[in-house]
């Protein structure tokens, strides 16, 4: 949930290429999300079938779609990382009629985001990029399936998995490869996620919940071979929130018995959960169950200040209703903000029951 970043980009991006780094103002995701020009795009208004590898890659119909890592590694000294990969794709309007003039007139807009923590070092890098399409510069690929922000990608092996992730940026690089121990998975109605009453705020959504990863992350030029657990989400669409939507909280839980639980918290102009909040619990077979607001409830137990005079709640109760538990979910370390062209909460947790550590997954917050 709340794959979206990218729009809130439109007004760094239109008539030129700008460095978003040198960009001051912070841009909202629910305004934003809620009140963007849909006409002329397709919309996320029905359940559909899934094709493979085609809906691995891009759909410019729909306005804005994302290709999203988040994963918890160690190296063979135990040493802890969180890390997050997102690639994401905007559309400034909707696919024309007529040829463009040249490789450069192109509506198709690309950003990607990337990100290392250290908690023992107390440490926390992310990095972005953004791009036109251009003539090659950024794009997608089916056959063989591939995606890239210049020259951060995203690319499938011969045989389909492992997919390798490369990322070079100032003070990380992350190489790894990643392949799914459980099948994937379509969230919502079938992979139609609805976000609001209206017709149409949606996304298609499924997710790979568990990918076995393996590779390399480099932090001021020192060298980590590390291994771990990786979740996958992929989303498009052309709205998702209503007016009365002012932000979310994404949780993505793997616990260490095998199973995985993905849930969205969507939260009202009051504060309070709205509704349209929900979820997915997936046993280690990959058999599924949807969660509503009924069946989860969050609370927010302790909040971290960040230097942008942010506050963001890094600790957290859920409640399992039906199976009568509760969980503690605490960030790795509080400093993990997005503080980029869009600023926003997302880092790397550990899940707790009755002070006993149950496993790892990945938490983003927005709207704070």
């Amino acid at each position: 949930m709340g794959r979206v970043i990218l729009i809130l980009l439109l007004p760094l991006l239109v008539g030129c290429q700008q460095n978003a780094e040198t960009t001051t103002e912070k841009l909202s995701a629910t305004r934003l999300l809620s009140s963007i020009d849909q006409q002329g795009f397709s919309r996320a208004d029905k359940a559909r079938a899934f094709i493979f590898p085609q809906d691995h890659a891009a759909h410019p119909e729909y306005r804005n779609e994302w290709w999203y890592f988040t994963g918890n590694l160690q190296d063979q000294s135990g040493q802890r990382f969180g890390y997050q990969v997102t690639f994401f794709r905007f559309a400034l309007k909707p696919p024309g009629k007529k040829p463009a003039r040249s490789r450069w007139s192109n509506n198709q807009l690309w950003m990607a985001h990337a990100a290392v923590t250290d908690p023992e070092g107390g440490r926390h890098f992310k990095q972005e990029k953004l791009t036109r399409e251009g003539p090659g510069l950024a794009g997608s690929d089916a056959r063989p399936f591939r995606v890239w922000v210049e020259d951060w990608q995203l690319q499938q092996s011969q045989q389909g998995f492992p997919w390798t992730i490369r990322i070079n940026a100032d003070q990380f690089s992350i190489e790894l490869e990643v392949e799914p121990t459980i099948g994937l998975i379509r969230q919502g109605d079938k992979g139609l996620s609805q976000k609001s009453a209206a017709v149409g705020n949606a996304s298609y959504y499924y997710s790979y919940p568990r990918l076995r990863s393996s590779g390399e992350i480099t932090i001021n030029e020192k060298r980590y071979q590390v291994t771990g657990n990786s979740w996958f989400d992929r989303e498009w669409g052309t709205s998702a929130l209503s007016s009365e939507q002012t932000g979310w909280d994404w949780f993505s839980l793997q616990f260490n018995s095998g199973e995985n639980l993905m849930f969205y918290h969507l939260r009202n102009q009051q504060g309070e959960a709205d509704p349209f909040s929900a979820g997915t619990r997936i046993d280690k077979d990959a058999t599924t169950k949807r969660l509503t607001l009924s069946d989860i409830e969050v609370t927010p137990l302790t909040w971290w200040q960040s230097p942008s005079g942010k506050r963001y709640p890094v600790e957290w109760e859920m409640k399992l209703k039906q199976e009568n538990r509760t969980l503690q979910i605490k960030s790795i370390l509080a400093g993990q903000e997005m503080d980029l062209s869009v600023r926003y909460w997302e880092g790397a947790v550990d899940i707790y029951e009755q002070g006993r550590s149950i496993g790892s997954g990945f938490l983003e917050m927005t709207g704070y």
